[in-house]
């Protein structure tokens, strides 16, 4: 089956109170096992929100370059990924849904690419 990420951007957050945010996570948690009792469940898991605290590794020069920071400098970054296995398009959206509503804010849906075919021996 295709695996489809559901993640969002920090910034889609919106600010909320600390009680506001209390309030979603036993909703999310309840997403969570939802999808783990449904089958669906690869992964799922926050990004620390601290950005200065990320790094970059580059090899397109022929060296590993690792800097400090994003890779490019941007106001938007990602905050949380869900990563599902499900049959098609509408069960990512199906599950989206259950985040986006668990979470109170927008998520995106990607599918990752599938893997390729392994080629035997010539």
């Amino acid at each position: 089956m295709p695996q489809y990420a559901i993640y969002f951007n920090q910034q889609w957050v919106g600010d909320h109170t600390e009680e506001w945010f209390r309030s979603r996570g036993p909703l999310a948690m309840a997403a969570l096992d939802e999808m783990k009792e449904a089958g669906v469940f690869v992964f799922a898991g926050g990004l620390d929100e601290e950005i200065e605290d990320a790094f970059s590794v580059d090899a397109t020069s022929g060296t590993v370059l690792v800097t400090d920071g994003p890779y490019a400098e941007t106001k938007e970054f990602l905050g949380g990924i869900t990563v599902v296995d499900v049959p098609d398009r509408e069960a990512a959206a199906f599950w989206a849904g259950k985040v986006a509503v668990a979470c109170g804010w927008p998520q995106e849906v990607r599918r990752f690419q599938p893997e390729p075919e392994e080629v035997g021996p010539a």
